[in-house]
C-alpha cells in the first residue's frame, strides 16, 4: 500500500501540524499538538464538550471541534489512546467554569486514561461527567451492550451534546439529552479490505476479494462474521435490518440517517446504498428526515461503509440535530 507521507514516525504531527494550518481560525493547539481546543476556547459559561482517542479516523475525533460541537480533542498515535496528561491540558483549557463533559468511545485504554485524568482535574476543581458512546450492534448483543465499541454514531452525540451546550444548558442538562440521543443511536458496518498502518507498512489482516467483514470495528476488529461479497442491496438490507432489530422505531416514526464511508468508498456506493435503506425504511413507514452521506468516522484507507440510524424519537432531538455547527469537517446551517 502506498501511502503520502514522510518519515511514518512523522505521520500524525506532520498531520496535525497541516491541520492548524489550514483552520487557524478554528482551532488551536494547547501545550502539544495532541492536544486541540477551539480557537476561542474557554468559553465563560458554557460547558466544556470533549472527546478524544487515536489518530487514523478522520474526522473523528479532531474535526469535530468547532461552533455548535465540541470545544477540544486529544489524540493519539494511529489507534492509540491520547495520554493523561494531554487529556488533563485539553480539559484546563475549555472550562468554561460550568464543567467539562466527556463523550468518547467505549475502548480500554480510552476509558482508563480520561478516567484518571478526571480525578486530576477534579482536584482542581473541574467537574467532569463521562458519556461512552457504545452504537455499534455487531460488537455484543442487547443483553450485553455495555461492551458494544463506540463508532459513527459519536457525530450524532458531539451534535446534540454541542447544540445543548450552547443554549446554556448546565452540565446534568447536557448529559441527559446525549444520553437520551445516544439510546437512540444505532450502528452497523461492513469492510472489504484491510488497513495499513505507517509505521508497520502491511495489512492488519487479509480478506479475500470476493469476501466481506460483517459489523468489523473500526480499528480492523473482527466482525460478527466473514462472507462472500454480497450486493449492494443485500449489504443494505443486512445493515439496517440488524439496526431495526435492535432498536423499536414505532410506524410514523422519523429518523436521522449517515452512511459512512470507512477511508476509501465512493460516494456513489453510498448512494446506492442508500437507495434500499430508504426503501426498507418507507417500508416500515418510517420517514427520513435528514441524511448525512460522507466520511465521518473512517479507519485509515478502508474500503466499506458503516450505516448509523438516529431515531429522533421526540421534537427536542429533532430541533437539536438541525441547529447550526461550523467546525473543520462538519458544517450545517441552522435547519
Amino acid at each position: 500500500m502506498k501511502k503520502i507521507l514522510n518519515q511514518p514516525a512523522n505521520y500524525v504531527n506532520d498531520m496535525l501540524s497541516g491541520l492548524y494550518k489550514a483552520y487557524p481560525k478554528q482551532v488551536k493547539s494547547v501545550e502539544d499538538v495532541h492536544s486541540l481546543a477551539r480557537a476561542d476556547a474557554p468559553i465563560k459559561g458554557k460547558v466544556g464538550l470533549m472527546t478524544g482517542g487515536g489518530s487514523g479516523h478522520l474526522p473523528v475525533f479532531l474535526g469535530y471541534v468547532g461552533k455548535g460541537m465540541l470545544d477540544g480533542c486529544a489524540v493519539g498515535d494511529v489507534f492509540q489512546s491520547p495520554s493523561i496528561e494531554q487529556i488533563v491540558n485539553v480539559t484546563k483549557q475549555i472550562d468554561g467554569g460550568k464543567g467539562v463533559v466527556y463523550i468518547y468511545g467505549n475502548y480500554g485504554g480510552d476509558i482508563l486514561n480520561f478516567d484518571m485524568a478526571a480525578e486530576m482535574v477534579e482536584m482542581e476543581n473541574i467537574k467532569t461527567c463521562t458519556i461512552l458512546v457504545k452504537d455499534d450492534v455487531a460488537s455484543a448483543p442487547p443483553a450485553e451492550k455495555d461492551r458494544r465499541r463506540g463508532v459513527a454514531g459519536m457525530v450524532f452525540a458531539f451534535k446534540i451534546a454541542g447544540a445543548k451546550a450552547a443554549q446554556g444548558a448546565d452540565i446534568d442538562e447536557v448529559v441527559r439529552v446525549t444520553e437520551h440521543a445516544l439510546d437512540n443511536i444505532r450502528t452497523m458496518g461492513v469492510a472489504l479490505s484491510p488497513v495499513t498502518l505507517p509505521a508497520v507498512g502491511a495489512p492488519t489482516f487479509q480478506i479475500g476479494d470476493d469476501e466481506m467483514e460483517i459489523g468489523m470495528g473500526i480499528h480492523g476488529e473482527p466482525g460478527i462474521k466473514r462472507e462472500k461479497l454480497h450486493t449492494a442491496d443485500e449489504i443494505a438490507e443486512r445493515m439496517t435490518e440488524a439496526i431495526l432489530a435492535d432498536m423499536s422505531i414505532p410506524k410514523g416514526g422519523k429518523v436521522a440517517v449517515m452512511l459512512n464511508g470507512l477511508g476509501a468508498t465512493p460516494l456513489e456506493e453510498l448512494m446506492i446504498l442508500f437507495n434500499k435503506v430508504h426503501d426498507i425504511l418507507a417500508s416500515r413507514e418510517i420517514s427520513v428526515h435528514k441524511v448525512y452521506a460522507g466520511e465521518f468516522a473512517t479507519s485509515m484507507e478502508m474500503v466499506g461503509a458503516s450505516l448509523t440510524i438516529f431515531h429522533l424519537a421526540d421534537k427536542e432531538l429533532v430541533d437539536l440535530l438541525g441547529t447550526e455547527a461550523d467546525t473543520p469537517f462538519f458544517r450545517q446551517l441552522q435547519a
